[in-house]
């Protein structure tokens, strides 16, 4: 699946981001699943303690209650996707191919 562009991309704000790949594939992103996996440098150190240690004290941002959604999508060049999500979150571009890499399996 490496490689491939999207041809439709539609953002639920409040459910999940879908993504029609260029070979016809679909992958499904839920929001709260997207803004977890984000690439920016913090989430993935944060990704990298709770790994080494599962009683990592989590950001205030992320203890927050009430469900997370995304208040806006814009694209990056020709290769990339910026999600701002209610929590203030907009730091991670996520790339063609990390959103390849980390779609969830069970998708259509």
């Amino acid at each position: 699946m490496q490689g491939l562009t999207p041809r439709k991309i539609d953002l639920k704000k409040d459910k999940a981001l879908t993504i029609t790949w260029s070979d016809g594939s679909v992958s499904v992103y839920p929001i709260a699943y997207l803004r977890r996996m984000s690439p920016s440098a913090d989430a993935r150190e944060l990704r990298d303690q709770m790994a080494h240690n599962p009683l990592t004290v989590l950001p205030a941002s992320a203890a927050q209650g009430g469900a997370i959604v995304a208040e806006s999508a814009e694209l990056v060049g020709r290769y990339a996707l910026r999600i701002r999500f209610s929590d203030g979150h907009d730091t991670g571009i996520y790339s063609w191919s990390y959103l390849q890499e980390i779609a969830p399996r069970d998708n259509v």
